[in-house]
């Protein structure tokens, strides 16, 4: 594992290779950070490819959520192919643990917090419930907790619930 880095550099001459806190490629500077340590366990390899892909396939910047889920399994696959290349092979279910952590973090993000059906985003920044009409701002950030702002005003929304709630009984008497 220890000579993967000389060849890496070799391979891969317009991307500069940093030591750092952590894993990540910024494709303003072409560089790819890691930590020092990523060579005592397999994970640390592992990491250190999947940024290799993001550098191969050259992500910059992403437009939605979904759009970002989509790169990062790009770059886990480039980096499969580029383990395999070098005499290394990627533990599938390490990609697929990864890949959770961003489809919890879309989960989250993308639940209403008024009504808790999952919507769509309508902006970089904005999600809308198609159910309730909730549009509620999340952070830029993909690092942080998922939170949510709402945007509609109390009283709107909670005229929607009970809306909705007067609706459902109607329909429960219905059927009884």
């Amino acid at each position: 594992m220890h000579n993967l880095l000389p060849k890496l550099t070799a391979d891969f001459p317009g991307i500069t290779f940093r030591t750092g806190a952590t894993f990540r490629w910024s494709s303003k500077d072409k560089r790819i950070v890691y930590r020092a340590d990523f060579s005592k366990e397999p994970a640390g390899l592992w990491s250190l490819l999947h940024e290799v892909g993001h550098a191969k396939l050259d992500h910059s910047t992403y437009q939605s959520d979904f759009e970002l889920l989509q790169m990062e399994v790009a770059a886990w696959e480039a980096a499969r192919e580029l383990a395999q290349t070098y005499g290394h092979q990627i533990d599938p279910d390490h990609i697929q643990d990864c890949l959770d952590t961003y489809r919890d973090w879309l989960h989250r993000r993308s639940t209403c917090p008024t009504c808790g059906v999952r919507s769509l985003q309508e902006t970089a920044r904005q999600y809308a419930c198609f159910n309730c009409d909730t549009r509620w701002n999340v952070s830029a950030s993909r690092f942080c907790r998922p939170y949510r702002k709402l945007q509609n005003t109390k009283p709107e929304v909670e005229n929607r619930k009970q809306a909705r709630n007067n609706k459902s009984e109607t329909t429960q008497n219905t059927f009884v």
